[in-house]
């Protein structure tokens, strides 16, 4: 579910839609277009899809948000229980100094704590 660049619309619920550009959703290079639940408009670019280290990063391209260089990365790790893993998903950004605090709460909030929870949600059943 991770792996699929173009399907947060289906476990994240800031995202409302999505729509790929430029290649297929496992492709490096391939760019989503997202509709966030606040009405924003974002643009990320697929720079990373390793199967063997169950690793995906992405980067923004165009976003709303007062940032110039912002990098997201989701890795699914095993955990040795089977039909268990563990999904780390981390955020690395560069903002004025003034916008941090905000930025920081906001993406932590919004976009991370909101987003894993929406998967626990979708392996859940719920």
């Amino acid at each position: 579910m991770v792996r699929d660049f173009d399907g947060l619309p289906g476990w994240q619920p800031a995202v409302t839609t999505s729509a790929l550009e430029g290649g297929a959703a496992d492709r490096p290079g391939a760019i989503r277009h997202l509709g966030m639940a606040d009405g924003s408009a974002v643009a990320e670019v697929l720079t990373v899809l390793d199967d063997h280290t169950r690793k995906l990063v992405y980067e923004i391209v165009d976003s709303p948000h007062p940032v110039r260089f912002y990098r997201g990365t989701l890795h699914v790790v095993t955990t040795g229980t089977p039909a268990c893993a563990l999904v780390r998903w981390s955020i690395t950004f560069d903002c004025d100094p003034d916008d941090t605090e905000a930025l920081t709460t906001s993406f932590r909030d919004n976009i991370l704590t909101s987003g894993l929870r929406g998967l626990a949600r979708r392996f859940d059943g719920a």
